[in-house]
């Protein structure tokens, strides 16, 4: 490769580096710690948290407009303001040169499109915040303090509870397994927890990780508490009243836990309860409310086998079938709310309704009016109930934030003293020469973290003692380059010459020491598990970049002293002159 080539070459491994750590550097260093806390929640509680701060807004305008207040709008409205002058140009209305809260209501036709407009720019902020933390390199719990978490699911207990009636134990034990997964995720989301890692592990086993600060009584009760599905009947006189007062006074409805905060607009004995469906990432979305019946019309203690199938008419359904006092209570529920309305309540959410055509007397339910996916949705709801899956907490640890601190402190020492040890050796011993390895390993280290960054690799203790040896290994690398062309001066070469010849001659050297190494890398990466994984990795990263950094990178210092510089000597040994 010729020098052009090789100069190129590095510059665009720099950008591309660049690009990938850009969110790395973006969060950790550019990102308020208040910022960073409110974009690590779940997405449930960044919605409600947006919705307030809209609300908040809302209120606000709405009082310095009764005010007649001149100043000009807080500067934080200006995505919406640009809304707001389309809206006027609509009108075919002057645009205000002075943007104050009365003028900036009058843009918009209700309280409530203001609302979603404020709201929507809160939200979209957070989640820019939290799609750059996604893309940043993460840190372990034994870094960032936290809590680990394995549960083990009883599915023998699962099994036995199904009485003999399961055809395809292999489907059963997915669906069995896919529905406690589905259910922790709901839980912890629910309660405003940092977004988890759940994954798992073997067949029945659970793996959780909570980042950050963690009260391990309040999360076990969260993870380990039984959800409660069950059949409410929806009040569709006070649904419709209700609604049309939340259209009118959207920002004075609720409070910021959606509790109401005037409980007689809605009949007693009945409540309000958000609708949700999945959205495009998987997470639950409320798509409006219903005020439904507070006494359950049946509990879902009662499901036993749930399918979906097309119904005559070819449209998706789901059939479900009650035990016998299960199918008593739903034949007089039936029998008493033909046309109307029942929902399916879990977790507090509305997950379907559906309305009563007819009497069901036999215990064999079928519902329909839905989309293929939307018929899996709530099969996979029902068996909720149906499938009664045993959790047992198998494992936890605690990692307190001060100890990730302190972790963080020594990882860190333990890099810059590596590297600042390697560095007085190199210039000591190999004097101008030395400049170009410094440079390669610093170059090197950044070359690490963007590989970490662009494949969301983890940063753990075992992962930094791997970034400490990957220097030891890019010293070997520069350590017999500079031997080799050390060999070719004392032949009287000249110096690009010996230049040439002894990165020529180190070429095999370095690849075989570094190929094994890396091969050994994945091994441990395919053999290992947890701690071991992380060292692996970034063990076989460190390695790839070693490598070139000393080809290359030093490479080019080297050509760029002598066709820039014009140097005819090489600082490299104190007894070479």
């Amino acid at each position: 490769m010729n020098k052009r080539s090789r100069f190129l070459l590095i510059l665009v491994v720099l950008a591309v580096c660049f690009v990938c750590l850009w969110p790395s550097v973006k969060w950790y260093f550019l990102t308020p710690k208040e910022d960073q806390s409110l974009a690590l929640g779940s997405r449930e509680k960044i919605r409600d948290y947006a919705h307030e701060l809209a609300a908040e807004d809302v209120r606000q305008l709405i009082s310095d407009a009764r005010a007649d207040t001149q100043e000009p709008v807080d500067a934080k409205f200006k995505p919406v303001i640009k809304v707001a002058k389309k809206n006027y140009k609509a009108m075919k209305k002057p645009v205000p040169s002075v943007w104050t809260a009365r003028a900036f209501l009058d843009a918009f036709p209700s309280e409530a499109d203001i609302l979603s407009y404020i709201e929507a720019d809160y939200r979209d902020r957070i989640l820019a915040l939290k799609r750059t933390q996604a893309n940043s390199v993460k840190l372990g719990l034994d870094l960032s303090g936290g809590m680990s978490i394995v549960i083990k699911a009883d599915l023998e207990a699962a099994v036995q509870s199904q009485g003999g009636t399961i055809t395809d134990m292999a489907a059963f034990k997915r669906d069995a397994m896919n529905q406690v997964m589905e259910t922790l995720t709901s839980r912890i989301d629910r309660f405003g927890l940092s977004e988890p890692v759940i994954r798992r592990q073997g067949e029945d086993r659970i793996y959780i990780e909570i980042p950050g600060a963690a009260d391990s009584d309040r999360i076990n009760s969260i993870i380990m508490g039984k959800g409660i599905l069950a059949f409410h009947m929806v009040d569709n006189d006070a649904t419709n009243q209700f609604l049309q007062y939340y259209a009118q006074f959207p920002t004075s409805t609720f409070d910021s836990e959606y509790n109401l905060l005037n409980p007689d607009i809605i009949p007693s004995g009945t409540q309000v309860m958000g609708y949700y469906v999945k959205d495009s990432y998987g997470i639950d979305e409320r798509r409006g409310f219903l005020v439904i019946k507070s006494e359950p019309g049946l509990e879902g203690k009662h499901i036993k086998n749930v399918e979906t199938h097309s119904d005559r008419y070819g449209q998706p359904a789901v059939t479900f079938s009650l035990d016998s006092e299960g199918a008593q209570i739903f034949a007089d529920l039936t029998a008493n709310n033909v046309g109307e309305t029942l929902a399916i309540v879990s977790e507090d959410k509305i997950k379907s309704y559906a309305s009563i055509r007819q009497a069901i007397p036999n215990g064999q339910v079928e519902i329909s009016g839905f989309s293929a996916e939307e018929a899996e949705n709530i099969k996979a709801v029902l068996r909720t109930a149906s499938i009664n899956v045993p959790l047992e907490l198998e494992s936890q640890q605690v990692i307190g934030a001060s100890m990730g601190d302190q972790a963080i402190r020594q990882a860190l020492w333990s890099l810059i003293f590596g590297l600042a040890a390697v560095f007085v050796f190199l210039l000591i011993y190999y004097k101008g020469a030395g400049i170009n390895a410094c440079v390669a390993q610093i170059l090197n280290m950044y070359i690490v973290f963007s590989i970490l960054s662009a494949f969301n690799l983890t940063l753990t203790l075992p992962s930094v003692a791997g970034m400490i040896l990957t220097i030891g290994m890019a010293v070997d690398a520069n350590v017999v380059i500079f031997e080799r062309i050390k060999d070719e001066l004392k032949l009287k070469k000249g110096r690009e010459a010996a230049i040439n010849a002894g990165f020529s001659h180190a070429f095999w050297a370095i690849m075989d020491s570094n190929i094994t190494t890396f091969i050994a890398a994945i091994f441990l990466s395919i053999l290992g598990s947890g701690p071991v994984k992380g060292f692996a990795y970034t063990l076989a990263i460190g390695v790839a970049s070693s490598v070139f950094t000393a080809l290359f990178v030093s490479r080019l210092l080297f050509d760029f002293n002598t066709d820039v510089l014009k140097k005819k000597t090489i600082s490299i040994s104190w007894r070479i002159k």
